[in-house]
């Protein structure tokens, strides 16, 4: 079974440091029939196959958001999948995060289900098995970032034989998906930014590799401050991070006595999404204003952490002052 993130067992009323971490990686897909919605079936794998598809009519760069003709004829039974604009970005694996406009719409009808273009937010998703339908996962993998992706997805690996009611897509009903990948995360990404000084001796430094592996945190020989701190270690250059936003990230946590780790997504060699009204104070507070792509260094006092009550098994003791590394990948 697949480790959650730690801090998910708490005291009744306590807030989680990842309470949303069900490691499937899912987004909030809120009201819309976005392909977030959890596969039922364990079909085996499709057949890749070239066509037939539907042409693209108006809306043809990466980007823009796309026009998709009525299907013709009878749709292939396996997955067609067509890359209609090559990018030379790095390859989707499977189990990586994925952020990419989309657009769905059924081949009979041609009706459009759902698109990311009109929201002006891009999805942020896994691509693994009860995260996404499997017509993404099969359809993506191998593809580049920078790539728009034309594809059919048969209702084996789609939403199987009961559809998806609130979408108007019955169980009989092929989809019809251009999928513009922007960007795709994997265990071993890090922040990219400029890195910015680190010049109290009073508070930890971190480290600055971006190679994918931890940073070191090192703790000084220093009483802990008695207010959050949240400072950028690597300053990113993307959109600021809002209050109610879910995020995607690397973190390590350590305790300000004695530095001993007690929860890493390094470790776990696995990311970890949520939503900044789901965990610790400190988290939310100070990750609130600071931009995508960032390396974060937050320091947080017992009162807008655990407190007298931490996480049974966590290995962080009452009171304690929590120190984190957390390098925000995406908004979500």
């Amino acid at each position: 079974m697949r480790r959650r993130s730690l801090l998910i067992a708490v005291p009744a009323g306590m807030v989680t440091l990842a309470a949303c971490g069900d490691d499937s990686g899912s987004s909030n897909a809120g009201d819309t029939a976005s392909p977030s919605a959890p596969a039922t079936s364990a079909a085996p794998p499709p057949k890749i196959v070239d066509g037939p598809l539907p042409a693209i009519t108006a809306g043809t760069q990466f980007g823009e958001k796309p026009t998709v003709a009525k299907g013709s004829g009878d749709p292939s039974k396996q997955l067609a999948v067509k890359t209609v604009i090559a990018g030379s970005g790095r390859p989707v694996a499977e189990n990586d995060f994925v952020m990419a406009n989309y657009l769905g719409q059924i081949w009979s009808s041609a009706k459009v289900f759902d698109n990311s273009y009109d929201r002006k937010t891009p999805l942020v998703i896994q691509l693994a098995p009860g995260s996404i339908i499997d017509g993404w996962r099969y359809a993506l993998t191998g593809k580049k970032t920078g790539s728009r992706v034309l594809f059919s997805v048969p209702p084996t690996w789609g939403y199987g034989e009961q559809g998806n009611e609130q979408a108007g897509i019955k169980g009989s009903d092929t989809l019809v998906f251009v999928v513009d990948l922007q960007e795709t995360f994997n265990a071993r990404s890090s922040a990219k930014g400029e890195e910015v000084p680190q010049d109290d001796a009073a508070l930890p430094k971190v480290g600055t590799n971006t190679d994918g592996k931890a940073p070191s945190i090192e703790v000084p020989d220093a009483a802990a401050p008695k207010k959050l701190v949240a400072k950028y270690v690597i300053e990113g250059d993307g959109a600021e991070v809002g209050a109610q936003d879910s995020v995607l990230v690397q973190y390590k946590g350590v305790v300000w006595d004695g530095g001993k780790e007690f929860d890493s997504t390094y470790g776990r060699k696995q990311l970890t999404s949520f939503s900044l009204q789901q965990v610790v104070k400190g988290w939310s507070q100070g990750l609130t204003g600071k931009k995508v792509g960032s390396r974060v260094l937050i320091v947080i006092p017992p009162d807008l952490g655990y407190g007298e009550n931490p996480p049974p098994g966590s290995g962080i003791e009452k009171d304690s002052t929590l120190v984190f590394s957390v390098d925000i990948l995406a908004k979500m």
